[in-house]
């Protein structure tokens, strides 16, 4: 988007649907063997700056996060993390209506009505990047990792006070900034956010060029940080403090 969210990578998915569980998709839930749930990732795909059209299951966005949601699920074999995605009601942000962020909420609630109030991940990629670092102002949201997400000018840091943020952009990113992502990263961190930045040499917008690079590199990233959900989430590693970012 450099400044909006065109792209059809970025197009994506849900069928207008109404009733109590329309904003919450189970990817994996925890099972009665597995004791209780001790955390929740949920992935967020990418849409469009404008646009009331209802999302479906095989816009290209919602089809790309695909092999991330396999990846965060084999990063995580404990049983005990569920891992689901958000659906959306329209492909786009919609200006002051922020959708998908309420869609975001409304997920987190059925979250909590359907395992308990537990730590969250959320990962998101270009709008939902956006949607995802927007909805941390949550409280049972304790971290963040947005895939060169749609960052303009002026979007809100404090509310990411006391929470893990972790941006990966590609340096061949054409739809989103990834100079935009860094800046709102070291905001985020001046804030008082562990925040950090990973520039991803070579991605673009995508995540197709280096795909693996991409899927392998958000498993093991969640992975650390619900390992230490239980500790506070604290910095998952000093190679990415929140200055210049890291090079994958």
């Amino acid at each position: 988007m450099r400044g909006s969210a065109r792209t059809s990578a970025d197009d994506v998915s849900r069928p207008e649907v109404t009733g109590a569980t329309a904003a919450l998709e189970p990817r994996r839930t925890t099972g009665p063997g597995s004791g209780p749930t001790r955390a929740a990732v949920l992935i967020l795909h990418g849409g469009r700056e404008d646009s009331r059209a209802p999302s479906r299951p095989w816009h290209v966005a919602r089809v790309r996060m695909r092999p991330f949601v396999r990846a965060v699920t084999r990063a995580l074999p404990d049983e005990d993390v569920f891992v689901g995605q958000v659906r959306y009601r329209h492909r786009g942000w919609n200006g002051a209506d922020a959708d998908p962020v309420a869609d975001v909420r409304q997920a987190l609630a059925e979250l909590a009505d359907l395992v308990g109030e537990v730590p969250v991940v959320l990962v998101g990629h270009s709008m939902g990047g956006r949607a995802a670092l927007r909805a941390a102002a949550a409280p049972q949201v304790r971290a963040v990792v947005a895939l060169a997400p749609w960052c303009p000018e002026g979007e809100p840091v404090a509310h990411l006070r006391d929470k893990r943020v972790i941006v990966l952009h590609g340096d061949r990113d054409r739809v989103t900034d990834p100079a935009a992502s860094f800046a709102l990263v070291r905001r985020a961190d001046e804030a008082g956010s562990a925040a950090s930045a990973v520039r991803v040499e070579g991605g673009d917008h995508a995540m197709l060029r280096r795909a693996r690079t991409w899927h392998r590199a958000t498993g093991s990233t969640v992975a650390g940080l619900v390992a230490g959900v239980d500790g506070g989430l604290g910095p998952l590693s000093a190679e990415w403090p929140g200055g210049e970012p890291g090079v994958l």
